[in-house]
């Protein structure tokens, strides 16, 4: 029997996932069928419930719905939890387990794919939204030397640092908060 997965987005008609993951499960002799799936903004929890009841095993989550899928979890893991986003969902029964790779995909993509390692770096994110939750722990964890959060909106930057006071020392503002600093790296 053929397992279903999808991801989940808005919009989403520009994600690669649906062909990485089939030429992935081609390559491993798995057999699942991996789709997209654009839901509208006001109805992720509904589109997530009705994947999972017509027979889904689980979900990748895109943008804007990060920290909707994080909420819709019976039993987020320790990364989604302090991120407070997920980007991955699994069906279990009655259970939805929730993940957040972002951060530990990020961090490893960039110190061994690219060979950049964050040690004493000035690293700049730019947005604030659940990508950049599931990133900021894992970045951090590195020792950069700073790490600066940059969104159009300052206040969404503003909240994002005080969420993850307790666990990161964090400046963050508007783009034109943070002009004129130098940064190793940008993300």
């Amino acid at each position: 029997m053929t397992d279903r997965y999808a991801v989940i987005g808005h919009p989403i008609g520009h994600s690669k996932s649906p062909l990485i993951h089939s030429l992935f499960a081609q390559a491993t002799g798995q057999d699942i069928a991996y789709t997209a799936i654009e839901a509208p903004l006001d109805g992720f929890n509904q589109t997530v419930l009705g994947f999972r009841a017509d027979g889904g095993r689980g979900v990748n989550v895109t943008l804007p719905f990060k920290l909707q899928a994080f909420q819709i979890a019976t039993e987020p893991s320790e990364r989604a939890r302090l991120a407070g986003a997920a980007n991955c969902l699994k069906f279990e029964g009655d259970r939805i387990l929730a993940d957040n790779f972002d951060g530990v995909g990020l961090v490893r993509d960039l110190q061994h794919n690219l060979g950049c390692p964050l040690v004493g770096k000035r690293v700049l994110l730019l947005g604030a939204g659940g990508a950049t939750r599931g990133a900021l722990l894992p970045i951090a964890a590195q020792g950069p030397a700073l790490v600066a959060v940059a969104n159009r909106t300052a206040d969404k930057a503003h909240a994002l640092r005080r969420d993850f006071a307790a666990h990161a020392q964090l400046l963050s503002g508007g783009y034109a908060d943070l002009a004129g600093q130098s940064f190793d790296v940008v993300i």
